[in-house]
This record gives structure tokens, C-alpha cells and sequence, in this order.
């Protein structure tokens, strides 16, 4: 008998179809991958199991767990369910934990909540669940808050939560998007053991091929609400049956057409930049420095597609900071195409360089309309267009990156994410800048967006020569991008050179540990 069985299981908000007649069913000591594209009804399934379904839901079907039907439709009784026979892992840690309680308060608190538990008791079990997923009281003591943890070390606080009561079903929505590929691998290696040892059910969901082929047992393909192709993983990997499958896969694997050219003369220069932060080692003892970046020295040239890779705090993302001027350095320098980028450079100087960030809703005002959101850098030029030509000006950009000229009178909650990044883009072109920095720009999109974002990149570099810094945790997205590439671990980088060559024959220790970490989607034979 399976441990979970979903049977017909429909959906509809406010009259509005979500999940339509979905059908799964998952064994105990098992991994059950459920992907698809951003609204296919992956984590409006899993939230339909958990009893988690907005106002206004209306459900029809069946959702069994262990032999016995849960109550989709009342909240009350499903509160006995989670944490005790049911456990979650959410996607972003730091939303998922209280920043105001220790870790052992909030591991303890799952135990005394759904399990009954004695403060004591549940304070054994919350030291024992958090040394099982590798945070050992000798080197993570409870008494420790969620911001004093890396974004793996929040993760792995998070299955602690989910498993503390050792439940018989184990939803894992999205665990590993946000983390860098070394990270990932110890995440998903850690969850296939828990399953191994409790011999729970586990229901990964993710858009992402790679990261299910070589965890999962069995595999279901979502998209508008259905699965469309369900079976064992390797069966599903190797026949794609359907359509959608193989668009998937395709997307999985696509690398842009980007026609070889010579690079042209030095656009960005930096030289031996160095950031240092102040570090408070105590209440008596005196203040020491942490080098976040240490000395790092690399041209670009016009052009180019350069990327930098490295785990989450290898200081990626503070060098992109000082390249832009918004973070003080310790005697360096950065020039584009010869002058000197500050913080009080000329506005025609930063005007040139334009950043796209990974959390597109977020670098928005969602007060304005996509009109105004994209002219933001018009602020940096001396004589701004206004009028006609600002509104010829707003549709080329639109234009420019796939989207429509009526768009601009939008919010930006009427677009989708891949959208949202679209738009991103535009106010970075907008203005014609010479470099592009993208920081995590793609990390949190589809596989199918993510390809159509690539082929984007590709196609403007080709047409108005732009130049690209491409920060990514993603190697096969660099891959795919790149002409050069970086390797940064501890602030320093320890190696650089042809994207191809640094993938194919890697010089440096950490670029081997890097690309063996990194999921790899196969056909299976």
C-alpha cells in the first residue's frame, strides 16, 4: 500500500481552476520528484496536502496518507496532522524561521507544539534533530539565531523543524533554488539519507531536471494544473513521452547562440581591490578586520562575457558593490574605459554601468507603473528625453527585451517573473550602458524562462555590444553565457580563464570540488 496516495485531486480559487484531477502516489522510504514551470500546481499540490489552501478554495478528490483520508477542507483537523505525520521544508529559509528566536527555540517548539512534548524533552529532541542534519551543539549551540547562520546552515535548521518528530511524509518545495551548487549537493544528500534512515516519504518539488534525476525515485511532470507523465525517473528521463517533458528537457540543456567574435579593447579595469569589514571578537577583545574581498585584479573587455562563480559568501556579491561605487574599498581602483568609478564618480560615468538583480519584485516600486520603473537611470543623464521621445525611448526598451509597448502602462504585479526580469533588463538597457553587471540575475526562474532570458542576453550582447559581468552560483548557466570566467573562494580568485577551458580541464582544487558538486542531467540508457 502507498504511503500517499492523491487521487483526483481538484482545485479551484474563487472559482478560478488551479489543480486539475492530479493523481501521485508515493511509497514509504521513497522520493517522489514533482516538477514543472512556476504555476503548473506543484506547490498548490503540496499545500492541498498540508490542508494550506487559501480563502475561497474549493476541493474535490482524495488525499490519503497511510490508508486514512486527510481533511483537505478543515484546518482544525489538520492541525494534529502537521509536524506529528507531516513535515515541511519551504523554499527560502530566512521566511521560513523566526528571527527573533533561537534555532533550539524554534526546533523545540515543533515537538512541543504537535508532538505534546515537555519543554526538557523537546529541547533533547531539537539538539538531537539538529546535530542528525549536521549543526552539532559543540559547534551550533542552540542559543544561536537564524542571521548567524549561512543561507545552507537556515536550510538545514528548516529539515530540522520538518523532521524533528520524525514524520511519515516529507514535503521538500523548492529546498535547494536559493543555494550555491556545493551547498545544494550536501542539502540533497542530507535529505536522501534522512529518507533512507526514517524511512519517511519524500515529495521534492522543483523546476529543476538535474537536481531530481539522481535523488529521485519516481517522477511526475506538472503543467496547468495536471500531470502529464508520471513514472519511475529514469523511464520519464529517457522516453519524455510528452511534449511538455521534452520542452523541459531541451530547456534544461539550451546554451544560446552566440556568434564568436574578438573581444574589443579593455572596458572594465580593477586593480588589487580590497574590502575590509570591522569584527567585533568580543566584549573585551580588540577589533579585528574581515577581508571580504581580498586584492582581486581582472580586465573586461567590450564585448565580453565575463562570469564569476563561488559559493554563497565568497564575496561575489561585495565586489559587485564596489565595482558599482556603493561600497567603500581599501586602496583600489575600478575604471571603466579609463575613468575612475566612486561613489561620487560623474553621473556619465555610472551612467555607463547598469546592475540587474536576482529579485526583480523586489528592486521594484510596486506603487508605479513599468513606464516609470524602467526610466528610473534616466536620472543619470545630463538631458533626459522627455515627451515623445521618452515614450519612444520606454517602447524600445520594451520592444528590446520581448515585451509589448502597451505593457509600459502595467504594474508590475501583472507580470509574470520571467516578465519581472524582462523589465529588469529594460531599465538597465534603457539608457545604453557599456556593462551590465548580473547579479544571481536567472537563479530563481524556470528552466524554460530561464532559456528565453539566455537567448535575450545573447541576442543584445550581439546587437549593441554590450559588455556583462555574470555573477552566478549556477555553472551551467555561466557555461552557457560566458567567454571567460572567474573562480572566487574566500575573497580571493583562484582561477581564471576560458569558460570552456576552466569547465573542461579545471586547474585549482576548488574548481574540480565546485563542478563535481554541480547536478548533471543525464539520459539514463
Amino acid at each position: 500500500m502507498s504511503l500517499l496516495r492523491v487521487e483526483a485531486l481538484s482545485l479551484t480559487i474563487r472559482g478560478l481552476p488551479i489543480l486539475r484531477e492530479v493523481e501521485l502516489g508515493l511509497g514509504a522510504g521513497e522520493v517522489l520528484g514533482i516538477v514543472g514551470e512556476s504555476g503548473s500546481g506543484k506547490s498548490m499540490t503540496a499545500q492541498a496536502i498540508m490542508g494550506l489552501l487559501p480563502a475561497g478554495s474549493e476541493v474535490a478528490g482524495r488525499v490519503l496518507l497511510d490508508g486514512a483520508e486527510l481533511p483537505t477542507r478543515s484546518d482544525r483537523a489538520m492541525r494534529a496532522i502537521r509536524g506529528r505525520d507531516i513535515g515541511m521544508i519551504f523554499q527560502e529559509p530566512m521566511t521560513a524561521l523566526n528571527p527573533l528566536h533561537t534555532i533550539g527555540d524554534q526546533v523545540a517548539e515543533t515537538a512541543r507544539i504537535h508532538g505534546g512534548i515537555g519543554r526538557a524533552a523537546a529541547r533533547d529532541i531539537a539538539r538531537a534533530t539538529l546535530a542528525r542534519v549536521g549543526l552539532p551543539e559543540e559547534r551550533f549551540p542552540l542559543s544561536r539565531y537564524p542571521h548567524e547562520l549561512s543561507g545552507g546552515q537556515r536550510q538545514r535548521v528548516g529539515i530540522a523543524m520538518a523532521i524533528a518528530l520524525r514524520p511519515k511524509l516529507l514535503i521538500a518545495d523548492e529546498p535547494t533554488t536559493a543555494l550555491d551548487v556545493t551547498t545544494q549537493a550536501l542539502v540533497l544528500e542530507l535529505l536522501a539519507r534522512l529518507v533512507r534512515e526514517d524511512g519517511m516519504g519524500c515529495l521534492l518539488i522543483t523546476h529543476d531536471l538535474a537536481v531530481v534525476s539522481g535523488l529521485a525515485d519516481r517522477l511526475a511532470i506538472m503543467t496547468e494544473g495536471r500531470v502529464v507523465e508520471a513514472g519511475p525517473t529514469s523511464e520519464v528521463l529517457r522516453e519524455r513521452r510528452h511534449p511538455y517533458t521534452r520542452a523541459l528537457f531541451a530547456a534544461s540543456a539550451h546554451r544560446p547562440a552566440r556568434p564568436r567574435r574578438e573581444s574589443g579593447p579593455p572596458l572594465l579595469e580593477v586593480t588589487e581591490l580590497t574590502r575590509d569589514y570591522p569584527a567585533h571578537r568580543g566584549l573585551f577583545a580588540a577589533p579585528g578586520v574581515f577581508r571580504a574581498v581580498d586584492r582581486v585584479s581582472f580586465t573586461l573587455h567590450r564585448g565580453e562575457s565575463l562570469g564569476l562563480v563561488g559559493e554563497s559568501g565568497c564575496g561575489k556579491s561585495t565586489l559587485v558593490r564596489a565595482i558599482l561605487g556603493l561600497e567603500p574599498t581599501q586602496g583600489s581602483s575600478v575604471r571603466l574605459d579609463g575613468a575612475a568609478v566612486t561613489a561620487h564618480a560623474p553621473r556619465a560615468t555610472r551612467a555607463r554601468m547598469q546592475a540587474v538583480f536576482q529579485d526583480p519584485y523586489g528592486s521594484f516600486n510596486p506603487r508605479h507603473r513599468a513606464a516609470r520603473l524602467i526610466t528610473e537611470p534616466f536620472h543619470l543623464l545630463d538631458h533626459p528625453p522627455t515627451g515623445a521621445a521618452r515614450r519612444a525611448a520606454v517602447e524600445q526598451a520594451l520592444t528590446d527585451v520581448g515585451l509589448r509597448p502597451e505593457d509600459a502602462e502595467k504594474y508590475i504585479h501583472e507580470f509574470s517573473g520571467g516578465q519581472r526580469q524582462r523589465l529588469t533588463i529594460a531599465r538597465a538597457l534603457i539608457i545604453r550602458p557599456d556593462l551590465i553587471i548580473l547579479d544571481e540575475a536567472v537563479s530563481a526562474l524556470d528552466v524554460r524562462v530561464r532559456a528565453r532570458v539566455l537567448d535575450l542576453l545573447a541576442d543584445l550582447s550581439a546587437r549593441y555590444a554590450v559588455s556583462y559581468l555574470f555573477v552566478s552560483h549556477d555553472l551551467g548557466v555561466v557555461r552557457a553565457i560566458t567567454d571567460r570566467v572567474m573562480v572566487m573562494k574566500a575573497g580571493e580568485i583562484v582561477e581564471t580563464g576560458p569558460t570552456e577551458a576552466v569547465f573542461t580541464a579545471p586547474r585549482h582544487p576548488y574548481t574540480r570540488a565546485l563542478l563535481a558538486a554541480s547536478p548533471v542531467l543525464e539520459i539514463p540508457a
